[in-house]
């Protein structure tokens, strides 16, 4: 796959000539920088084109850990949308939908990936536009590396989640992520999360997720959160 042939972008900030041209030949390996001021762009005329273009090297460099977004994970999710991928040709979405089912499942799984897994996720949600489906396959992977993601994940969100924030910027559908999001960590993170010996204090500000108003923050185990 290639760019459009007539596609174009800012020489003065996005790249030379010779950068564009090697969107156009199939097949060619981008060098690192490329590959980041690609996927990076928003502005590009047919960003479902690029996105074909770079897709299995770009791949490729997510799963081995080697992305780092300065501007968050949920930048290279939203690369996914832009794309519109889910209107592709039936057989190239399925494609997609594969690759980022397969990457999330095997982190779940996974002691120690390459990326953790609260990333994925939130890169998946923001590719797909949804949380539902990954917080299902995350339901039903049960264990302990499952398990210590899920608390490693909570501590990462609970702050954001405790003042009625998404924990990341979300391109669409923020505020009914973040209620799915609070929901299921109230419903579901609890007893596993128990289970594997997590502090008691992590255990109360998940709790207080399902406490609205008032009585969440003069709870006696309200962290003092300050927004």
């Amino acid at each position: 796959m290639t760019a459009h042939p007539d596609e174009y972008n800012c020489d003065c900030h996005w790249g030379s000539a010779e950068d564009l041209a090697q969107l156009k030949v199939a097949d060619t390996e981008l060098d690192p920088d490329l590959l980041e001021r690609t996927w990076g762009a928003i502005d590009w005329s047919d960003h479902a084109s690029v996105l074909r273009r770079i897709l299995p090297q770009f791949a490729t460099a997510l799963i081995s850990g080697l992305i780092e977004p300065g501007l968050g994970i949920e930048k290279v999710g939203r690369s996914f949308a832009l794309g519109h991928w889910q209107q592709w040709p039936a057989e190239q979405t399925a494609a997609v939908e594969e690759f980022l089912h397969a990457w999330w499942a095997h982190t779940l799984t996974d002691q120690d990936p390459a990326v953790p897994a609260y990333e994925v996720l939130i890169l998946s949600a923001e590719a797909s536009g949804t949380l539902t489906p990954w917080l299902r396959t995350w339901e039903t992977l049960t264990g302990p590396a499952a398990d210590h993601h899920l608390a490693e994940a909570a501590t990462q969100w609970e702050y954001d989640l405790l003042g009625d924030q998404l924990p990341w910027h979300a391109w669409e559908n923020g505020e009914e992520m973040r209620a799915e999001l609070t929901v299921w960590l109230v419903q579901h993170a609890p007893t596993r999360l128990r289970a594997i010996g997590v502090s008691e204090e992590l255990l109360h500000r998940i709790r207080l997720l399902g406490v609205t108003g008032p009585d969440r923050w003069e709870d006696p185990h309200w962290p003092g959160h300050r927004y």
